[in-house]
């Protein structure tokens, strides 16, 4: 059986390569159509993609690895990849946050840590391993997300593409916990390690108002 990624993971490259090269304020439609023609995320291509995927998502249908490995490797060589791919990462977080209940993200966010950290780790092991086909453990008092295969590596200069899993990991942890600390590169498959590996300190801090 072919590997495949969860439609999110591609969608979400196409969502924020079109966030970033929409322009902000407003356009006569002749400057607009003339950005069309230079802009990537503005492109009938782009949006007949995220078309594609959306439905795809809907329908839990999983395109190829080597689909949204070419994805990344597109962007990779845009002067701005690290930009879109952070971008990239937290709308994956986000999208995959909001797949939890509504009720138990309100139970994560006002129940005491004691109880609401258990059920956040609980979450975010099963957004990680769906979503980012990585994994979520626990060691001491910090969390790690490792990726075996990662659809971004290489796909831009250095560790660039990297940063695509680190936001991800970043805004998921701020969602579930207000946790908003630095997320360290501990391994990385560019450096000739086995696996990309990140790490964050597992605290919780101010709960939202």
């Amino acid at each position: 059986m072919p590997d495949t990624v969860d439609a999110l993971l591609p969608l979400s490259i196409l969502e924020a390569v079109r966030n970033v090269d929409t322009p902000e304020g407003d356009y006569d439609a002749e400057y607009v159509q003339e950005l069309r023609n230079k802009r990537l995320g503005l492109s009938d291509t782009v949006y007949t993609q995220i078309k594609r995927y959306t439905e795809a998502a809907r329908r839990g249908q999983r395109p190829s690895f080597d689909e949204a490995v070419a994805l990344a490797k597109l962007i990779g060589r845009r002067p701005d990849a690290e930009t879109v791919l952070r971008a990239a990462g937290r709308y994956i977080a986000r999208e995959s946050y909001l797949t939890i209940s509504a009720g138990m993200r309100r139970m994560i966010q006002l129940l005491p840590s004691l109880i609401a950290r258990p059920l956040a780790f609980r979450r975010a092991r099963r957004i990680a391993d769906r979503y980012l086909d990585g994994q979520v453990t626990r060691v001491g008092p910090h969390l790690h997300l490792i990726v075996p295969r990662s659809v971004t590596i290489g796909t831009a200069p250095g560790e660039t593409g990297c940063v695509y899993y680190e936001a991800a990991f970043k805004e998921l942890l701020r969602l579930l916990v207000s946790n908003a600390g630095t997320v360290e590169h501990v391994r990385c498959v560019v450096r000739g390690e086995e696996v990309c590996e990140w790490r964050a300190e597992w605290r919780s801090g101010p709960r939202p108002r």
